[in-house]
C-alpha cells in the first residue's frame, strides 16, 4: 500500500517531531509513562509501562490501557500523513489477546487505507517476551482542526 502524498519529503520529518511533541504536550498523557516514536509515513510506535495502578480487580491491565494505547499507535500512524489538520478517531475495533501484568510494552501503529477524508489503522500490543496482547482497528477522520493551531504541535521555521 502506498501512502497518501500529504507530506512532502521535505517537511516530513518537521511533521513527525511536531507530532510527538504534540503526544507529549496532551495532558492525558501525564498519567501514562509513554513516549510516542513516529517511524515513517504510516507507522509509529508508542512505548509504556504497565503497572499495578492499571490494575482492575482481578489483578491484571484494565482494559482502558490497550485502548488507549491501541487507539493513539493507529491514530498516529494515520496522522503521519496528513500535515494540515487533526484526525479524530470515529471508530475502533479492540481484541484483547493476553492478560498484561507488568512490564514493559511496545504499541506499534500501521495506516492500512484512505487517502483523502477517512483512514484506517491498525495496532497492536507486544509484552516483554514479544507476545501478543492485543489488537485493534480504527476509522479516523480529518477534522476542522488545524494542527497548526494545536499547543504542543511546533515544526521548526
Amino acid at each position: 500500500m502506498t501512502p497518501p502524498d500529504d507530506v512532502s519529503a521535505n517537511g516530513q520529518e518537521a511533521h513527525f517531531r511536531a507530532l510527538e511533541q504534540l503526544y507529549a504536550s496532551a495532558p492525558v498523557n501525564q498519567l501514562f509513562e509513554s513516549r510516542l516514536e513516529v517511524l515513517e509515513p504510516g507507522r509509529s510506535r508508542i512505548s509504556f509501562t504497565a503497572s499495578e495502578r492499571f490494575y482492575h480487580a482481578a489483578g491484571a491491565t484494565h482494559g482502558t490501557l490497550y485502548f488507549k494505547m491501541l487507539d493513539d499507535a493507529a491514530f498516529y500512524a494515520a496522522n503521519s500523513l496528513v500535515s494540515d489538520r487533526f484526525l479524530l478517531t470515529t471508530g475502533f475495533n479492540l481484541h484483547f489477546t493476553k492478560p498484561l501484568r507488568d512490564g514493559k510494552v511496545i504499541a506499534e501503529g500501521r495506516w492500512i487505507s484512505g487517502k483523502r477524508r477517512v483512514f484506517i489503522a491498525e495496532a497492536h500490543l507486544m509484552d516483554e517476551e514479544g507476545d501478543e496482547i492485543g489488537r485493534g482497528t480504527g476509522t479516523f477522520m480529518r477534522s476542522h482542526i488545524a494542527l497548526s493551531g494545536l499547543p504542543g504541535y511546533h515544526q521548526p521555521d
